[in-house]
């Protein structure tokens, strides 16, 4: 089926002239591939406190693949991680906490399984795994600064679940277990890839949109005031709500058509000129 890209970007709402708060993706947004800060974010970030526009950091992450850039940028706002499952307070405090009932995990966990690709679960602050040795662990680990709670079998841990982590070096099926389990969890999961190698299976209202309208409200920010950058199809709900939508320069043409306006890459500091270009101009 042809989807009509035009037609969406038409149908965003109208693009802010003031924006109070940012609301940021972090992989793929706010850093580059080294997983890194770059010295124009660290300048633009700083521009924006000063401007009195509140940043928020949201993603698919766990808290604590969170906390390293949150201390970096010297935040004290709340910020969401596992896709808006989980918003946590400046000081690591858990406010919000949504879970995938037993039988999703179960039934997520089955159908990727006789598709023999990895997954991982995420309750509160662990991170499950099973199989130590496979690919993308080490470069989980290294991404986030967490170690994994390596067990060898999932089934007492079925409950709690904030997230389920499927990781795969074919992003072509990927994408396809976006759409299939998508299609099978209607109605009881959230269901995107975070990137071409990791897809996200989460409470069916823990999603980017869900995080950017709590953090908003907590801060006492109306949506319309709110501007969300991201680059994936996780970030969709998010960029499709703002005031100010922004899709990275490395983002996807069916990102993009979500978002009113397109920024450089995260490579090239995208980011910072993001700020600069569309955010700061809309200060209070």
């Amino acid at each position: 089926m042809t989807v009509d890209l035009d037609a969406i970007h038409a149908a965003l709402p109208p693009m802010a002239s003031t924006i109070r708060l940012v609301v940021s993706d972090i992989d793929g947004t706010l850093i580059g591939p080294d997983k890194k800060l770059a010295a124009s974010t660290h300048q633009a970030a700083k521009q924006l406190a000063e401007a009195g526009i509140a940043l928020c950091l949201v993603s698919s992450r766990s808290a604590e693949g969170i906390l390293r850039y949150h201390h970096e940028l010297d935040l004290k706002t709340p910020f969401g991680a596992l896709n808006g499952g989980l918003i946590v307070s400046p000081d690591d405090e858990i406010l919000s906490h949504l879970v995938l009932s037993e039988s999703t995990v179960q039934s997520a966990c089955d159908t990727l399984s006789v598709h023999k690709i990895d997954t991982w679960l995420f309750r509160d602050h662990d991170w499950l795994i099973r199989d130590p040795g496979a690919y993308y662990v080490e470069h989980e680990r290294k991404s986030v600064g967490i170690e994994p709670v390596v067990v060898p079998d999932f089934g007492p841990y079925l409950g709690g679940v904030g997230k389920i982590m499927a990781a795969s070096s074919n992003p072509a099926l990927l994408q396809r277990m976006e759409v299939e389990i998508g299609a099978m969890l209607t109605g009881q999961a959230s269901v995107h890839r975070s990137s071409d190698y990791y897809l996200d299976i989460t409470h069916k209202d823990a999603n980017k949109g869900f995080a950017a309208k709590a953090l908003a409200k907590r801060l006492g920010i109306p949506m319309e005031e709110v501007a969300c950058i991201g680059d994936m199809s996780n970030d969709v709900p998010m960029l499709g709500i703002a005031g100010l939508g922004i899709a990275m320069g490395n983002a996807s043409a069916e990102v993009s058509a979500h978002a009113h306006v397109t920024t450089g890459r995260n490579d090239a500091d995208g980011w910072a000129e993001a700020m600069e270009q569309f955010v700061l101009p809309r200060a209070p």
